[in-house]
């Protein structure tokens, strides 16, 4: 068996697959995210491990016997400053924080080449700028930074003593040389470190270490062999069979990604799209990404004290997205693709007396899936030949908005068995794949079919002739929204 282990944003996952690539048993430990300040996201690494021990901790004892192997993704771009003793230096700023804007200007300043080299615009959730702030308003951390990590990479160095990263979730720093697949130096040095900052790289499929002796008794493990894993995306890709170039995949979790593999680096900056390593060697991926998806309709259901989130979808599917419905724009953390905006925030607009809470939810399902919208045409723009697209993530779950997504999109969605826990599938697979030396090909195939979601060609009318007022509500309120952070 292999088990895979998916650092979130809201949650650590364990998931053990056996010999026929089925789900022998999983567990998840919640986590908690701390806003100290406006634009602000942190969380202490401390806890993710806690949460590392105690979800795979609650696998039945017998199954944790049976492990060979052990796969890691995890949420990238996030901040781990590491002293020279290892210990943590400060809380890990994450993906979704939006305090260094200013630091992304300085940062394409210093090295006017880094959308050339990185492949992408640099934004205030990516983690070069991060460093840069640290440098300029926490300098003595920045003085004691003797390794930086990402979230899932610390987990590693805990489980097994080593600085190790893969190339996909590397490719999320601004740090990584992502066409040549190496660190770049000239990056490395536009915000004062240098490559003995970095882990060692290594790619998703392959090897990373082994449990330490320790370790392994408190997990009831043997000391068996960690891969080098991916970012969550690259990894949920993974494990819905998405790793030749055109097939593509479309999550609904915390945040929400459009994601397509490509044969080569191809890039598209200047529309805010993503273009990373894959987790598979000599592939990549071009990406759009939402900070906000199924984190908004959570977001709504609780402040309207509307229930859960399946009854409060069911009240709005029943009720119909119609043309009086109001607009929302699901910017309640900033937005990435293809606005690049940490300012921007969540609206609802034209709201009247007659708004009920099922508009309220049509209106944040259908905010969503017009923000997926404009992400695929950014990677579009940039050359993708986009086939099948499978979803995945907790939002996968609802039916009703699968068929909004569709609509918008004008494309079907395939809905595959486990979609909602891919990552950490993925990285169970990528565990098989290190310990076995599999083809990745025979190992990372698509997972059977529940269903098939057509757009409603009703739908796709109305949100194509709401979308122009979407679009214009936020570029109407983008001096607004700067003007009010400050």
């Amino acid at each position: 068996m292999f088990l895979g282990i998916d650092l979130g944003t809201s949650s650590v996952k364990a998931v053990v697959l056996d010999e026929n690539d089925r789900i022998a048993a999983q567990a998840s430990v919640s986590l908690g995210v701390q806003r100290p300040q406006p634009l602000w996201s942190e969380q202490n690494p401390e806890e993710w491990w806690h949460a590392c021990v105690e979800a795979v901790r609650a696998l039945p004892a017998e199954i944790r016997k049976s492990v060979r192997g052990i796969g890691l993704s995890g949420q990238m771009h996030g901040a781990v400053l590491l002293d020279a003793k290892d210990q943590v230096l400060r809380p890990a700023i994450l993906w979704n924080d939006g305090r260094c804007e200013a630091e992304c200007a300085e940062l394409e300043k210093k090295e006017p080449k880094s959308r050339q080299i990185t492949g992408n615009l640099a934004m205030p959730g990516f983690t070069a700028p991060k460093l840069l702030w640290v440098k300029k308003y926490e300098p003595q951390i920045f003085a004691k930074t003797a390794t930086v990590l990402l979230p899932k990479d610390y987990l590693r160095l805990k489980l097994t003593g080593e600085k190790i990263s893969d190339m996909s979730d590397s490719a999320g720093t601004l740090w990584l040389d992502v066409e040549k697949r190496q660190w770049s130096e000239a990056m490395l040095n536009a915000t004062g470190l240098t490559k003995s900052h970095m882990p060692a790289l290594v790619e998703g499929t392959q090897p990373a270490g082994k449990l330490r002796p320790d370790v392994a008794s408190l997990l009831g493990l043997d000391a068996i062999v960690v891969a080098g894993g991916g970012g969550d995306n690259a990894a949920s890709a993974v494990g819905s069979g998405v790793i030749a170039p055109g097939q593509a995949f479309l999550s609904l979790g915390t945040s929400g990604v459009l994601f397509v593999v490509t044969d080569k680096f191809r890039p598209n900056p200047d529309k805010a799209a993503h273009a990373f390593c894959h987790a598979i060697p000599k592939r990549w991926h071009q990406m759009s990404v939402m900070l906000s998806a199924a984190s908004a309709l959570d977001w709504a259901v609780s402040v309207g004290n509307l229930g859960n989130v399946v009854t409060a979808t069911q009240a709005a599917q029943e009720s119909g997205l119609k043309q009086s419905t109001p607009l929302f724009l699901p910017y309640l953390s900033g937005e990435r693709t293809p606005h690049n905006d940490p300012f921007a925030r969540g609206v609802f607009f034209r709201l009247s007396a007659e708004t009920s809470g099922a508009d309220l939810i049509n209106a944040v399902l259908e905010g969503v899936a017009l923000g997926f919208a404009e992400g695929l045409d950014s990677l579009v723009e940039a050359g993708s030949d986009i086939a099948e697209i499978n979803v995945v993530g907790g939002g996968s779950r609802l039916n009703y908005w699968n068929e909004l997504l569709a609509s918008a999109l004008n494309r079907p969605l395939t809905r595959r068995t486990g979609g909602e826990i891919g990552a950490a599938f993925g990285a169970a697979r990528l565990g098989r794949i290190a310990v076995t030396n599999e083809d990745p090909r025979s190992v990372c195939i698509a997972p059977p079919i529940e269903r098939v979601i057509a757009p409603n060609e009703e739908l796709s009318e109305l949100m194509q002739r709401r979308r122009p007022a979407f679009a214009a509500v936020y570029r109407q309120l983008k001096s607004v929204f700067r003007e009010f952070s400050i």
